[in-house]
């Protein structure tokens, strides 16, 4: 039941970051960088001394989100 949370709350964080990045790559790709940027800006706020993600809640959206947005501009900035 974990991974089917994991999945749907990557594709809600990807494909908001998608969004507001202006990229549409698909639903698989959203799951992706949903999920990758939900451990990433969960890495970036432990740098901070915040929790990253903590469950399916608004904060942990956010963190996703954010972190989601920070892989976009990576990889745009490597191609």
């Amino acid at each position: 039941m974990e991974i089917i949370t994991w999945i749907i709350f990557g594709a809600i964080a990807g494909w908001i970051a998608s969004a507001f990045m202006g990229t549409r790559e698909g639903l698989v790709m959203d799951i992706v960088v949903g999920i990758v940027g939900a451990l990433l800006g969960g890495w970036i706020m432990s740098l901070f001394g915040a929790e990253g993600v903590t469950g399916f809640n608004f904060y942990s959206l956010v963190v996703a989100v954010i972190g989601a947005i920070v892989l976009i501009a990576i990889v745009r900035a490597i191609r």
